[in-house]
Parts: structure tokens; sequence; C-alpha cells
């Protein structure tokens, strides 16, 4: 199972995609988290621990994420979007990675309809197909209220609104172009965490 979280700052895209991934016992890609953590200097996140059999390669990935972090962080602060070319090079990476097989629910990517194109180009590369992106509907008021009742750093007023600004003026696409895929599923997301899940998993005939 292949599945890409969409929707805006507050939608519920991250409280989704951790119970699915539970749900389906599959690992969890989050650009946000892996982003925050390498801007805020923290240790790599256990994803990425795995590496560590081989020195090597974990250094190389370590000093990619510390690079990213510190030219993804002005972009952060600001509520815009991190260039396109940072954000798929930490796809292709952790796409590579050995805890990595064929089941996996990507959240917070992709964020343009450039990404979209891109990650099925990657995933081409890697002999896997895209199973569906999941498009949580939430409204704005509701988008910005909840983003503003969360304590993470980057959640100001003016950033909530710069994302949910941002948000349909980039991420909208996505939709159009997973719809002309025939893989999206638009889910209503002003419910309860549970009532959201139940119809996720009726629309993927999960019984």
């Amino acid at each position: 199972m292949r599945l890409v979280i969409v929707g805006g700052s507050g939608s519920g895209k991250s409280t989704q995609a951790q119970r699915l991934c539970r749900y389906f016992d599959i690992p969890l890609i989050s650009t946000g988290e892996i982003l925050r953590s390498a801007i805020s200097g923290d240790q790599p996140l256990p994803e990425f621990r795995s590496l560590e059999s081989d020195p090597r390669t974990s250094l190389s990935v370590y000093a990619s994420l510390s690079e990213l972090g510190y030219h993804a962080k002005p972009y952060m602060q600001k509520g815009d979007l991190v260039p396109d070319e940072m954000i798929i090079d930490l796809i292709r990476i952790r796409l590579r990675q050995p805890d990595i097989n064929c089941d996996w629910v990507l959240e917070g990517y992709p964020r343009t309809a450039f990404q979209a194109e891109e990650l099925d180009f990657l995933l081409d590369d890697l002999g896997q197909k895209l199973d569906w992106a999941i498009y949580l509907q939430v409204p704005e008021a509701v988008m910005v209220s909840r983003s503003l009742g969360r304590s993470l750093p980057d959640d100001q007023p003016e950033i909530v609104q710069r994302r949910v600004e941002l948000f349909y003026d980039r991420t909208i696409p996505i939709l159009e172009y997973y719809d002309r895929r025939r893989c999206l599923l638009t889910i209503n997301g002003d419910q309860s965490p549970e009532m959201v899940q139940q119809n996720i998993l009726t629309l993927l005939s999960v019984p």
C-alpha cells in the first residue's frame, strides 16, 4: 500500500498518516518532521538510524540533512514552501533507504503539481507505483484554528495564514493531477480523527 496524504496546514495530515501507518504496519515518511529535525539540529529521526550500520552512508545522509535544514530554514520561517529541488532530493534519499520496501505513507509531499510529477518519475525508477492520493478536505477557518492550537514553533498567525494561502494557490493543482490519473480519494477532514480514518479505510475497500 503506497499512499500520499494531501491537505492544508491543520487538515489532520499528520494524524491520519500516523494512524494509517499503524493500521497497515508500514513506514511513515514525513517531510515536515524530517525538515524540522534538520533545522533544529537534533539527531536524525529514528527512520534514518537504520543507516548507522554503514558509517559512510550514515555520515553522508546526516550531512545532507543538515545542509538541507540550513537552506530550508529561511523558507519555513516565512511560511513559504521549501524549493522543489530540496524536497525532491530528500524524498529520493528517503525512498532508497533499507527500511523502505514497497509500502509507505508519504505526508507533507507533494505540495505542488510539479512535485507530484517528479514523485511519479522517481517511483518509476524504483519500480513502484502510487496507489492512492488521499485529500483531506477542511474549511479554511478550521485549518487556521487547528494550526494555531498546536505548539510548533512555526505555527505563528501570520505564518499559518501564509501557508493556507499557499495551499490554495499551489497545492490545489495536485488534486487535478491525481484526479486525471484516477487515484484521488477526497475525504471530509472536518470530523473526528476516528471517523476520518474509517472513511479512508472504507474508500480503500479495507474491511
